[in-house]
């Protein structure tokens, strides 16, 4: 009992010098006295935790800078796409040059390319109504075959002109052409990929051509069917650009604003103006078929059938002309 009572005083001794010690360093605050190891021990885990956080912290940077490389990869790549388009529509401006009917001109068709053609059309159509008059006047003489097959050789060379400018034409505003915006507005409503319709056209023959062979009747109605084929499978390739392009640009639509966004704009813009180039292809391949419709329409009738085909193929045409002009001069209440 006397050693217990002895280390009590002691340590109240001990705990004493250890208030005064502290008083004397001031404001009362504590300082450690002999107690390095406890100090060691705490010091340790503050260490780790800081170790943590700047291994975290220099993680969450690298991942950072990774998704900004990333990011300017993709607007790199897509600025790069978009250059392109530049260039390719830049070359097809420069290759969209063509030589008119009377040969001692040249056109660029670009800029106001629309424009060029509406003149280059309006000229061809006035040279065909020369060569129509001609024929017509041919037909009512009752002119030789060998001449007819000449003034039809004509006519027939002149439609593959206006094939060949359309399709240079194409190249500098294919919207322009399909739209037939160079067509009367008559026209405009019956028309088929920035033309007439050749399985239609051939129906309208019928009464015109007779007395027709059975091998003609034959081979017209063949021609027409195949006509109709084809026809068929255009519009069917038009509808799905029209879906595809609808789908592309309906898959960019969002909160606009952020970086990702801006970035996925243009990727998918690029996307559709890709879409968009298929367009001059389909009017090409609706031009081929309404040119080889009219020559192979040609080689089954007799020179003295397909002049009377190609009068009534002006004929039509010429009269949707007038009645769209009547209709737009019509009185109004």
């Amino acid at each position: 009992m006397a050693d217990a009572s002895s280390r009590t005083d002691t340590s109240i001794v001990l705990d004493d010098n250890d208030k005064n010690h502290r008083m004397e360093n001031g404001s009362g605050a504590v300082v450690p006295s002999n107690s390095s190891d406890r100090s060691d021990r705490s010091d340790k885990p503050l260490d780790q935790k800081t170790m943590r956080r700047l291994a975290q912290n220099r993680e969450a940077a690298r991942k950072s800078r990774l998704r900004k490389k990333a990011y300017v990869q993709q607007l790199e790549s897509s600025k790069l796409k978009l250059a392109q388009l530049e260039q390719e529509l830049q070359k097809a401006r420069q290759q969209g040059i063509f030589i008119s009917s009377s040969g001692d001109q040249t056109h660029a068709m670009s800029g106001n390319g629309a424009l060029t053609f509406d003149i280059e059309y309006a000229r061809w159509l006035e040279d065909q109504n020369k060569q129509i008059n001609e024929l017509r006047t041919a037909v009512n003489a009752h002119a030789s075959d060998s001449d007819l097959r000449l003034i039809v050789d004509g006519i027939m060379a002149h439609y593959d002109e206006i094939f060949k400018v359309k399709g240079v034409a194409a190249k500098a505003d294919v919207f322009h052409i399909l739209s037939g915006m160079w067509k009367t507005p008559a026209e405009r409503c019956f028309l088929w990929l920035g033309g007439f319709r050749p399985s239609e056209l051939l129906k309208l023959l019928a009464n015109h051509l007779e007395p027709l062979t059975e091998q003609q009747m034959l081979g017209l109605t063949n021609l027409q069917q195949s006509s109709q084929q084809a026809e068929d499978a255009l519009s069917q390739g038009m509808e799905a650009l029209q879906q595809s392009l609808a789908e592309t640009l309906a898959g960019s639509l969002g909160p606009a604003g952020s970086s990702g966004n801006v970035a996925n704009y243009m990727g998918q813009m690029a996307m559709a103006m890709g879409k968009l180039g298929t367009l001059e292809n389909f009017l090409r391949q609706a031009d081929n078929l309404r040119q080889q419709t009219l020559h192979q329409m040609q080689r089954i009738l007799t020179i003295r059938q397909a002049s009377r085909a190609l009068l009534a193929i002006h004929d039509y045409f010429s009269r949707l002309r007038a009645l769209s002009s009547l209709w737009l001069a019509r009185p109004r209440e």
